[in-house]
């Protein structure tokens, strides 16, 4: 019997051998993957010059706020004031109520107006039909295309002094109401404008985390028992619950922003004394009035306590085990 020798295996390759290169994985070089990609580049560069410009551009005329600013000489040849205009804000009874307004109308759009888009996309999700989840869907996203300025004419149209809803009430002599100019009913008013706007509009990231759920979880749960409402608290909320946090913490980060064209379009319907915000308080004040050092304060202190509930959130997020807008160490 001939035995056949056998093969010793090979010793694995030791930084000693040498680097062991692979043409195909190598990464090209820069120059040939922007002779490569080029399109892509140039139609990215209207957007890049965008947020250069208008966003982090911007931000360098934050200056203003420590200066006595006056158009006529520019920023730099104007004084330095320090924190004049800080002092000068803190004692403004008008800011403070702006700030009041737009606490209480961000804390009616967080109660009301975020968890709206989530209840849609719930809803659309649970249609059978694909034809008409994509018709009711083409639907309720059109009202996000529309500008304010419209939006609020037919609201006007609608539910003013002279619109269809008080005109159907005289006609069957009933009193008429008045909305469109009342004060105590502007915030309900313009809650229920910004989710007839927007809500179908912010279904759209709700949707695709209800699209990466495992349907097995659902069978699953069926056959446990489970009813609809179980199956939503044990299934699909705690598998959307790091995008509905995402979202949170972000809405937080932006929450003294409630928005300029919709409280300017009507503010002067209901006076300043119900529809003065922080963004129209510091456009009057600055283009208005010309006091662009205090507006520009303003507008940085609504910066900085954003920032700081961003950052407040997401530490809190962290705390209960989700990502959050980034990773902690």
């Amino acid at each position: 019997m001939v035995a056949t020798p056998t093969r010793e295996p090979e010793a694995p390759a030791s930084a000693s051998d040498g680097p062991v290169t692979d043409l195909a994985a190598r990464k090209p070089p820069l120059r040939r993957r922007i002779r490569r990609d080029w399109v892509l580049l140039a139609l990215m560069l209207p957007g890049v010059g965008y947020f250069l410009v208008f966003h982090y551009g911007a931000l360098f005329g934050n200056v203003i706020a420590f200066k006595d600013y006056v158009p006529f000489i520019g920023v730099w040849d104007s004084p330095w004031v320090g924190v004049e205009n800080f002092t000068s804000l803190m004692g403004n009874t008008q800011f403070w109520h702006a700030a009041w307004n737009t606490v209480s109308i961000a804390g009616l759009q967080l109660l009301f107006y975020f968890p709206a888009p989530l209840a849609l996309a719930l809803l659309l999700h649970s249609l059978a039909g694909d034809t008409i989840r994509r018709f009711v869907q083409s639907v309720v996203y059109l009202p996000h295309f529309i500008s304010w300025v419209i939006v609020v004419a037919l609201f006007q149209q609608v539910l003013g002094d002279v619109g269809v809803l008080n005109g159907v009430l005289a006609d069957n002599g009933l009193t008429t109401i008045d909305i469109i100019g009342n004060p105590d009913a502007y915030r309900p008013l313009v809650i229920a404008q910004i989710i007839w706007k927007e809500c179908g509009w912010g279904t759209i990231i709700f949707l695709a985390a209800l699209t990466n759920v495992n349907e097995q979880l659902y069978e699953a749960a069926a056959i446990d028992g489970a009813n609809a409402w179980r199956r939503f608290w044990h299934v699909t909320l705690p598998a959307i619950r790091p995008v509905v946090i995402l979202l949170l913490i972000l809405r937080l980060g932006d929450i003294l922003t409630v928005g300029f064209e919709q409280f300017f379009l009507q503010r002067n319907a209901v006076g300043p004394g119900a529809g003065e915000v922080l963004d129209t308080f510091v456009f009057y004040t600055g283009i208005g009035s010309g006091n662009f050092g205090t507006a520009t304060a303003a507008g940085l202190m609504k910066g900085a306590i954003g920032l700081i509930l961003v950052y407040s959130a997401n530490k809190i997020a962290h705390r209960l085990g989700e990502q959050g807008v980034y990773k902690s160490r």
